[in-house]
């Protein structure tokens, strides 16, 4: 069965995620969906429980009501709600708690949330036990091939994938201007009072220049001119509110010279070609860090697949201080696959030799090697796996183990 959603009367868009939403619905009492802001939350919960109440606490009247009468307020749903951005309220979740506890029955309140390391806390503090976690990320490859015609590899790095911009054909370069420009004015006032807004802008772009490299606190720091302890507090607040996350290096007991430094990619791939100064696709093809952001979209398609399956992202990357380097490891069971990645449409005869070392370093435990490129064309060479970047959903689905993964509090 496929499941379609129509945003703003436009373009019907399938979401991969919903059949685990309605699964984890049928099995748990709540459900909490995370995620960026406009990557779809709403629309997906509504879509899915259409005839559960809906209440929104960004509404300044509803969450006044839900604060200073918290009681009063869920006693308007006495079979449970969809509440979206529960953040704004989060003292609500005990009251919620109380509720779930009484009745213990499944698919009761379905709870949205932008915000994601406070309102983790908060979940773990009210509702452990009580909900299954999800997370909804902007569409990816795979959701968005049925809807765009004829997309070519410049389209996905440009446009990125909030459905906005694609259900209602957006201008990419206006729409992720003002994501950008309302993520400051609202979601950093939320989070912190930030002195100089200035300065931050800067940090971010600065941060997009570095998309798939390591973190570097001393360098961030001083080219935007603060210290490394507001680089840090600030690199929090970007993965606090779902524009950039750290891929963790792969780690082995039994070596130090394993580099520890995690890398860092953006949520969407298109805001941060947005905050490089890429606002036409005509500066794609020859911008001196297209690579860097076809290894973002990479791993945030493998990233996607795995959330939109409910599994927990088991992703790392490996480098060593000998400059050996594979772009990304995924574990399954026990066993790891390993991806390079590389944006050139044709494959280079030398393209998996620092994988191989790789491979060789890590011994048996790694099960495959997949080379995912720029090209369209898939081949099996006799010592790896050449992915086009549009197939890369239906090789993660291909490995059965990494379902065992599931998210739950």
């Amino acid at each position: 069965m496929k499941y379609y959603f129509r945003f703003a009367g436009c373009v019907m868009i399938q979401r991969h995620i919903l059949p685990i939403l309605l699964a984890r619905a049928a099995q748990w009492p709540v459900v909490t969906v995370t995620g960026p802001r406009q990557s779809g939350k709403t629309t997906l919960c509504r879509e899915a429980f259409p005839n559960k109440p809906y209440t929104n606490l960004e509404r300044p009247d509803t969450r006044d009501f839900a604060r200073t009468d918290p009681r009063g307020f869920l006693s308007q749903f006495p079979e449970g709600a969809v509440i979206d951005e529960i953040q704004r309220v989060p003292d609500l979740l005990s009251w919620i708690q109380v509720l779930v506890d009484e009745k213990n029955t499944a698919g009761q309140f379905i709870l949205t949330g932008s915000h994601q390391f406070e309102l983790s806390r908060h979940i773990s503090q009210s509702l452990a036990g009580r909900t299954a976690l999800l997370k909804l990320l902007p569409l990816s490859i795979a959701e968005l091939l049925p809807i765009v015609e004829k997309p070519t590899l410049d389209d996905f790095l440009y446009q990125g994938g909030y459905p906005r911009i694609h259900a209602q054909q957006l201008d990419p370069a206006v729409a992720l201007g003002d994501y950008f420009e309302t993520y400051v004015q609202r979601d950093l006032r939320e989070l912190v009072q930030l002195r100089n807004l200035h300065l931050f802008e800067k940090f971010v772009r600065l941060v997009a220049g570095r998309v798939g490299q390591l973190v570097n606190m001393q360098s961030l720091a001083a080219d935007v001119g603060v210290s490394g302890n507001t680089v840090q507090e600030w690199l929090t607040l970007l993965e606090a509110s779902y524009i950039v996350f750290r891929l963790p290096p792969w780690f082995s007991n039994g070596s130090k010279r394993l580099i520890k430094s995690p890398k860092l990619y953006f949520y969407d791939v298109g805001l941060a070609a947005w905050l490089m100064g890429i606002t036409q696709p005509a500066y794609l093809p020859t911008h001196p860090l297209r690579g860097n952001l076809f290894e973002n979209l990479v791993v945030l398609e493998v990233l996607k697949t795995l959330h939109n399956a409910g599994a927990k992202p088991n992703l790392s990357f490996y480098r060593d201080a000998n400059h050996n380097e594979a772009d990304l490891l995924l574990e399954t069971g026990d066993k790891l696959q390993l991806l390079e990645i590389k944006s050139a449409q044709t494959v280079a005869s030398d393209a998996m030799q620092a994988a191989t070392r790789v491979k060789t370093a890590l011994g048996e435990r790694v099960a495959g090697m997949t080379l995912v490129y720029g090209g369209a064309e898939a081949q099996r060479r006799s010592a790896f796996e050449v992915l086009p970047y549009t197939q890369v959903r239906a090789w993660v689905d291909g490995l059965s183990s990494f379902s065992c993964y599931s998210i739950s509090m």
